[in-house]
């Protein structure tokens, strides 16, 4: 090992294990008053506010992410938290030293050297981890390499397309840039394509799996230049069986429910309706609860919204098709009453022994005959009747346009009148159970294979 070697392994010695050397724990603070004699002349000449190859070209970082974990997805807030190891790779002509081997110092003698300005332009927070300390790795090799990692851990916004939800796949990018150098002072790339990245093949998720991932290199467009940016895609699908079992499945349990109201006697009203209402208000909380956990404010109608309303709107259906039998019932039921009590008046009059009947020559003229025996009419009698039938003919002309009124809107009104009216349960037990089934093929297909 080279002389100089030995003297930045033996300041690095001294560094980590004596603290009273250096009473000052602000470590990007030091002077050359402060560093040993020997390490004055290992960094002499070198400046870490200039960037290595300055005037000569652009540096070129290599990039390498371990994701260690992805905490949190959230859809209200449209972002993930996820902990990274990012390292960064550059060459440094100005740390060259002889030999083969390679020194790791204290993460603390960062302040001393030139470090790209890597950031996350989609970060809405992040920290870098510090217990026991900053979680930092320097590694120098012999021809000047610098191997520069950090723990980080960051939230980062992911617009999300929520419209098939719960049935969604969503695709977050890990996006990092320079801050400050242009794409003419440093260069990004990936050290090995895709295999740059790790971690995310034997990542588990509560609500997702990771079906793809690519990376890619790309220039961000400022105002104040062109900057060189880093781009790492990867698909997240939901898994839906969670919703199946939480909204779906109970959300076809209340509809059915509601159909047990079909079987159940129309006279039986308060058990109608209580199943009525209760299975609707059950399934407003449904609705409710499967909200919670998104955008309160959102432009999308989602999946699962437009099940819930499916759900719904048969089972209000349900307590329609009721309100609408138990009306018919009672039309009905009123009905045969009237005719109840017309045939009991007209048994009540030939009781009596006296019948109309009416006259060829004058229609609207009647007399009553009796059945015992024929009575003879009389002259003044049959002068009256005549002078009353002649008033009765001008009174009805006068009215024909009425009464044609009155039999066009009973016409109307018989449209609307069911003569059995336990059809409609009958009837109901049919069309419900089928239309539910298409609709919910329908549904299925869209948003499984379109």
């Amino acid at each position: 090992m080279t002389i100089q070697l030995q003297e930045l392994l033996i300041f690095c010695l001294i560094v980590t294990q004596s603290g009273c050397i250096f009473p000052s724990n602000h470590w990007g603070e030091w002077n050359n008053s402060q560093l040993l004699p020997t390490i004055q002349r290992l960094m002499k000449g070198y400046n870490r506010y200039l960037r290595p190859n300055f005037n000569e070209g652009p540096v070129e970082i290599g990039m390498s992410l371990d994701i260690a974990s992805i905490d949190a997805i959230s859809e209200i807030n449209m972002d993930y938290t996820a902990t990274i190891f990012l390292r960064q790779r550059w060459r440094d002509s100005r740390l060259v030293f002889p030999g083969n081997e390679s020194v790791s110092v204290d993460g603390r003698l960062v302040s001393l050297l030139w470090i790209p300005d890597t950031f996350i332009p989609d970060s809405k927070r992040s920290f870098l981890h510090d217990v026991t300390v900053e979680n930092r790795l320097i590694r120098i090799f012999s021809n000047g390499t610098v191997l520069y990692a950090l723990r980080i851990t960051a939230t980062i916004a992911c617009n999300m397309d929520l419209t098939k939800y719960p049935m969604d796949k969503q695709v977050c990018t890990l996006q990092l840039e320079s801050w400050g150098y242009n794409i003419q002072d440093v260069v990004f790339y990936w050290t090995r394509g895709n295999d740059s990245v790790r971690g995310l093949d034997t990542l588990r998720l509560a609500q997702y799996s990771v079906e793809s991932y690519n990376t890619s290199v790309s220039e961000a467009v400022y105002e104040t230049g062109h900057y060189p940016k880093l781009v790492l895609h990867f698909s997240l699908r939901r898994n839906v069986l969670f919703f199946i079992l939480e909204t779906y499945v109970p959300s076809i349990l209340l509809v059915v429910l509601s159909w047990v109201s079909f079987w159940i006697s129309q006279s039986s009203v308060p058990a109608r309706t209580c199943i009525g209402v209760t299975t609707v208000l059950t399934m407003t909380t449904l609705m409710m609860g499967a909200r919670t956990s998104l955008p309160n404010a959102n432009c999308f109608i989602k999946a699962i919204d437009v099940y819930l309303g499916i759900c719904f709107t048969f089972i209000f259906g349900a307590l329609l098709e009721y309100a609408c039998a138990h009306f018919y019932t009672m039309q009905n039921q009123t009905i045969e009453d009237l005719h109840r009590e017309l045939l009991r008046e007209l048994c009540e009059s030939n009781g009596n022994g006296s019948i109309p009947i009416n006259i060829a020559s004058q229609p609207n003229q009647s007399v009553e005959v009796g059945s015992t025996a024929e009575e003879p009419a009389e002259e003044p009698v049959n002068s009256d009747i005549k002078k009353h039938a002649t008033a009765k003919e001008k009174v009805q002309s006068q009215g024909c346009g009425l009464s044609s009124v009155k039999d066009a809107s009973r016409r109307a009104a018989s449209v609307f009148i069911v003569e059995n009216p336990h059809n409609i349960d009958r009837h109901a037990r049919t069309v419900f159970p089928t239309a539910f089934l298409f609709v919910n093929i329908l549904y299925w297909l869209y948003y499984l294979f379109l």
